[in-house]
């Protein structure tokens, strides 16, 4: 993940543990600026804001609001500027209606990274979210994603951790409780087949992704995982 970064539904922004870190003269740990170089958090959700706003200070961010997708934002207390912080834009909003995305957003477009982490479950329209996504990353960007998916089925070659799990049976009780977790779980849906959908999308050079079903025996069987990369076509 570098560059100019645009995140969906980041949620509380726990992905930003996992970017690049250097330690610089005050001790602290901070992000990168020379990997990453401005990052947009796209989150529908204003009740983590709080959090998501912290975690973004503690990574060594600059956070700013976009006041014009949320435009009742209460700013928080921020850390003091140093120099070659990275910005950190939060904007409201999703990228399911291309006719409604937040010029935050298509502003700070191109971008070399899209990430979704745990998301893409989440949207109204996965394949009209992928589709913007493609739109907003500069050709040959990265759509980096790790998202849990429908049970894959058996003999699926992608699987790179089976733990023995009875796919077909699982897969099935996925469709089952998917109704009702869908309303308890904020828009979740546990049977989607996010892999296959983002690699079917026209607009990538190449899609590359494995399907991972974790020793958490509970989470083996209702979120396995697809873990990617697609980079989108420079012609």
């Amino acid at each position: 993940i570098s560059g100019n970064v645009l995140e969906l539904g980041p949620g509380f922004a726990e992905s930003l543990r996992f970017l690049t870190h250097v330690t610089i003269s005050d001790g602290s740990h901070v992000v990168d600026s020379n990997t990453i170089t401005s990052y947009t958090a796209l989150e529908p959700n204003v009740f983590l804001y709080d959090q998501l706003h912290k975690n973004a200070e503690t990574n060594g961010f600059c956070v700013e609001y976009d006041h014009k997708s949320y435009p009742n934002c209460k700013e928080l207390g921020t850390i003091p500027t140093r120099e070659n912080m990275v910005p950190f834009n939060i904007v409201r909003g999703t990228l399911d209606d291309p006719d409604n995305i937040p010029q935050c957003v298509l502003d700070n477009a191109p971008y070399d990274t899209v990430l979704t982490s745990f998301s893409l479950c989440t949207v109204k329209d996965p394949e009209a979210t992928i589709k913007n996504i493609i739109r907003l990353l500069k050709p040959g960007g990265a759509h980096v994603f790790i998202e849990h998916v429908r049970q894959p089925p058996p003999g699926d070659k992608r699987v790179t951790e089976d733990n023995n799990v009875n796919a077909v049976l699982w897969g099935k009780i996925q469709d089952w409780i998917t109704p009702l977790w869908s309303i308890i779980g904020h828009g979740c849906h546990v049977n989607r087949e996010t892999g296959e959908t983002i690699a079917k999308m026209e607009g990538w050079k190449s899609v590359e992704y494995k399907n991972v079903r974790p020793v958490i025996d509970l989470q083996s069987r209702i979120m396995p995982l697809s873990i990617g990369k697609a980079i989108k076509a420079t012609e």
